[in-house]
């Protein structure tokens, strides 16, 4: 097996805006940015989020069976998965978007919470990815979750490709304007409470899916993409190849807690 190479840094945010009314985007600045300069934008990373009050960022190691190894307790940070918004190699920062859930998870505390010089650590992938094959139509389904690496692949389509983008954020409000020169219909959903329902998968089974070559990533709940992927694996006999589905969260389980269910239903279908 091949081993991905990867880096880690300790980042300064330099500075922070509310880009919507749920979504912070914050600019952090380390002269070892250039780790990065050939990772792929909308490429997923690791944030180690210090402790409440601690200044400084103890990062875990990974043993050899790929299981994190953290240090003491006390100074040891939370680890949640973001993505890899953009990169400014001449000022040496990174730019990463949080939802604000408004409520006490570390990385969306962070955010609202930090002021210029907090540190943030990062773990992320040194070589390129690739986010997408080249097909004919394309499938995006997300929530306010997903938006940096949907936003990150609607950038790089090229003109010729077609397809539909659902997304699902808290309001009219939190609607962001998101680039592509493909042909692309948008479909946002409005939902203020994701972690009861979600009118995701129902939008999806009402699509009328071209007879061509098709690509679909899903990134969302647990529920909402367990049933997405069992309507267009199961009902539509898309392949494994054809779709890439993977949930960033489980509703009232921590992130850390829920990983083994997402990878697990992740791998459900091959």
């Amino acid at each position: 097996m091949t081993r991905i190479q990867t880096g880690r840094i300790v980042a300064e945010l330099v500075r922070k805006e509310y880009i919507t009314d749920h979504y912070i985007r914050v600019y952090l600045y380390s002269l070892e940015t250039h780790l990065f300069k050939n990772t792929s934008i909308g490429d997923n990373n690791k944030i180690a989020v210090p402790p409440s009050g601690l200044d400084e960022v103890h990062f875990p190691t990974l043993d050899e069976n790929r299981q994190w190894v953290y240090p003491p307790k006390e100074v040891a940070p939370a680890i949640r998965t973001y993505t890899h918004r953009g990169i400014d190699l001449e000022k040496n920062e990174l730019i990463i978007d949080f939802v604000d859930h408004g409520d006490g998870g570390p990385a969306s505390k962070w955010a609202r919470e930090s002021e210029a010089g907090s540190k943030l650590g990062i773990m992320m992938r040194t070589e390129v990815k690739e986010m997408y094959p080249e097909v004919e139509w394309y499938l995006f389904v997300g929530d306010a979750t997903a938006i940096p690496v949907l936003s990150a692949m609607l950038e790089t389509l090229p003109e010729t490709a077609k397809g539909v983008c659902i997304i699902e954020v808290h309001g009219k409000q939190d609607e962001q304007i998101l680039h592509t020169k493909a042909d692309i219909e948008f479909k946002w959903l409005h939902n203020a409470t994701p972690h009861i329902s979600s009118e995701m998968a129902d939008t999806v089974k009402n699509i009328n899916i071209p007879a061509t070559t098709k690509f679909g990533y899903v990134a969302a709940e647990f529920s909402s993409v367990k049933e997405i992927r069992t309507y267009l694996r199961k009902e539509k006999n898309w392949t494994s190849r054809e779709l890439n589905a993977y949930s960033y969260w489980k509703a009232g389980v921590a992130e850390n807690e829920s990983e083994k269910d997402r990878h697990k239903e992740k791998d459900s279908m091959g």
